[in-house]
C-alpha cells in the first residue's frame, strides 16, 4: 500500500496547483515572499497571494538521510504544502548526537563555528525543497539552546554569539526560499533572552541583507506579539495553540493579533498535532483529523495568513528503533498520510478558489448565535461582499444574513472539509436571515458553507490526492 502512495505522491508532482507547486526538475529560484498590501496576507514578489500551508518537521536535517528526505518532501508538495518547518540545531541531542551521516553542527557547540559537513547536509534539503516548490521556516536554533527551562540543552547562546550565528545563515541561505522562525518552543524570560533574540534576527538580516521574511515560534499559549510586535524585523506574527485540550480556541489569539497596530499577517505555528495524546496523556485519548480540521478552519475565518498543521509521529520523524517522545505510536513513513494531512490541503485549496485576501473576519455574518466550545461556528467575508465562508464545526445548523452580500442574489454551496468536495445548497436573494443546516452533524461532521455571487463557479479541478 505505501508503495502505491509514493507513486500517486511522484505522478501528482506535474499536477501543480495554482500558488506554484512545481516539479524536480525546476530550476527558476523561487520567488521571495513579502506581506501583502493590506498587511494580513502574505505575497510574492510579483504580487501574486502566497497561502502559508506548514507541516512540522522539527527533526528533519537531523534524523533523515537523504532518500528519506526525498520520500518525505515529495509526499508533502503532493499533498499542497507549501512550507516545512525544521530546526537546525535540533531538539533531542542536536548538539552531540549526529545527524544521519555522521556530522555534529559545531564544533565543541561553539555557535561561531559552524561545521561545513553539516551544513551541506542541511543544503542538500534545502536545495531539494527548493526544486520542488517549497519554502523552508527554518528555526537556527531549538529554544532550549538559549533557555533551557527543560529539555537537553545546554545553553550556548549570548547576544554576541547569536549575531554571529545569525550572520552565517544568513549569507549561507541568502538566495534560497526560506522563512526565518526564531524561538523554538520557548518564551523569553528575561533581558539576556530578549538580547539573545533580537541579535540573532540582526545577525540574520545583516546575512541575507533582509530578502526573508523573519517571525518567532513560542512555547504552548505564547505569542510572538506579546515581545516583538513592534519589532522591525518581525514580519508576522506567530503562536502555539499547542496540545493541552481539545477544543482550544485558536480563533481568540488569532483575533487578538488580527486587531493590533500596526497590522501584521499572523498565523498559529504549532496547533494540536494529529496522532498526539491529548495534555500528553494516552488515558485522554489521541487528537485526530477532525481536531486538525477545527484549528485550521478557525484560525483560518478569524484572519490567518495560513496555518500549520502537525502531525505528532512526524515532527519526531519516529520509528521503532527509535525511543518514542510523548507516546508517538506510527511509524513516521505511515503517518505521512493520515488523513489530517490530506485535508490541509483541501483547506487551501477552498481558499484559493476565491481571492481570499479580500477575506475579512466577519462574526456579524451570522444573525444567530455562534456558540461555544467543540460548536463555535466562525464566518469571514471579502472585503467586497462577493463572497463568503462560515465554518461549523460539528454541522449544527445557523442563520445568515444575506443582505450582507452584494448583488441581488446568492449562491449557497456547502464544501466537504474531509474529502474536498462540494454539495449545492441553492440560490436565494440577498434579503434577511437564512438559516442554513449543514448535511450531517456531530463530531467529525464539520462543514464549510460557500456563498458567492449567483454566477460564481464552484471550485477549481481537483489537484490534491485523496484516498481511494
Amino acid at each position: 500500500m505505501m508503495g502505491i502512495w509514493r507513486l500517486l505522491s511522484r505522478l501528482l508532482l506535474v499536477m501543480a496547483p495554482a500558488g506554484g507547486v512545481s516539479t524536480d526538475n525546476t530550476e527558476a529560484a523561487l520567488p521571495q515572499l513579502k506581506v501583502g498590501p493590506n498587511k494580513h496576507y502574505l505575497i510574492k514578489e510579483d504580487g501574486s497571494p502566497f497561502f502559508y500551508l506548514g507541516d512540522t518537521a522539527w527533526e528533519l536535517f537531523h534524523r533523515l538521510k537523504r532518500e528519506e528526505v526525498d520520500f518525505y518532501l515529495s509526499n508533502r508538495v503532493a499533498k499542497g504544502f507549501t512550507v516545512i518547518q525544521a530546526v537546525v540545531l535540533a531538539e533531542f541531542d542536536g548538539l552531540t548526537v549526529s545527524n544521519a551521516y555522521g556530522h555534529l553542527p559545531l564544533q565543541n557547540n561553539d555557535p561561531t563555528k559552524p561545521v561545513e559537513a553539516y551544513f551541506k547536509d542541511v543544503d542538500y534539503v534545502v536545495d531539494k525543497a527548493e526544486r520542488l516548490g517549497l519554502y523552508f521556516g527554518m528555526l537556527p536554533t531549538w529554544g532550549d539552546k538559549w533557555s533551557k527551562r527543560w529539555g537537553v540543552g545546554p545553553e550556548i547562546f549570548t547576544p554576541a554569539s547569536a549575531e554571529a550565528y545569525g550572520r552565517f545563515l544568513g549569507r549561507r541561505y541568502r538566495d534560497k526560499p526560506i522563512i526565518w522562525i526564531l524561538g523554538g518552543d520557548r518564551n523569553p524570560e528575561n533581558d539576556q533572552h530578549l538580547a539573545i533574540i533580537r541579535a540573532m534576527a540582526k545577525g540574520l538580516k545583516k546575512g541575507d541583507g533582509g530578502r526573508h521574511l523573519m517571525t518567532f515560534h513560542p512555547q504552548g499559549g505564547g505569542n510572538s506579539s506579546r515581545w516583538f510586535h513592534n519589532d522591525d524585523w518581525l514580519d508576522f506574527n506567530m503562536f502555539q495553540s499547542g496540545h493541552s485540550a481539545v477544543n482550544i480556541p485558536n480563533y481568540s489569539l488569532t483575533t487578538t493579533n488580527y486587531n493590533l497596530a500596526p497590522s501584521k499577517p499572523t498565523l498559529d505555528g504549532e496547533p494540536r498535532y494529529e496522532d498526539h495524546p491529548i495534555n500528553w496523556k494516552p488515558a485522554n485519548g489521541w487528537f485526530d483529523d477532525w481536531d486538525v480540521r477545527q484549528a485550521a478552519y478557525w484560525s483560518l475565518l478569524a484572519g490567518a495568513c495560513g496555518h500549520t498543521y502537525g502531525n505528532h509521529d512526524i515532527w519526531q520523524f519516529w520509528q521503532p528503533d527509535r525511543k518514542p517522545i510523548s507516546s508517538a505510536r506510527t511509524e513516521w513513513r505511515k503517518a505521512i498520510d493520515h488523513s489530517g494531512a490530506f485535508q490541509v490541503g483541501y483547506a487551501r485549496k477552498l481558499f484559493e478558489a476565491r481571492a481570499y485576501p479580500k477575506l475579512v473576519p466577519d462574526q456579524s455574518l451570522l444573525s444567530s448565535e455562534a456558540g461555544e466550545g467543540a460548536e463555535h461556528i466562525r464566518a469571514a467575508g471579502a472585503s467586497d461582499r462577493s463572497f463568503g465562508f462560515v465554518y461549523s464545526p460539528t454541522g449544527k445548523p445557523f442563520t445568515l444574513n444575506l443582505g450582507k452580500f452584494s448583488g441581488s442574489r446568492i449562491k449557497a454551496q456547502w464544501f466537504n472539509p474531509r474529502d474536498g468536495t462540494w454539495k449545492l445548497d441553492g440560490e436565494f436573494p440577498t434579503l434577511g436571515g437564512r438559516q442554513f443546516t449543514p448535511p450531517s452533524h456531530g463530531r467529525g461532521h464539520d462543514w464549510v458553507l460557500v456563498v458567492d455571487g449567483a454566477t460564481a463557479a464552484p471550485s477549481g479541478p481537483d489537484v490534491f490526492p485523496k484516498r481511494p
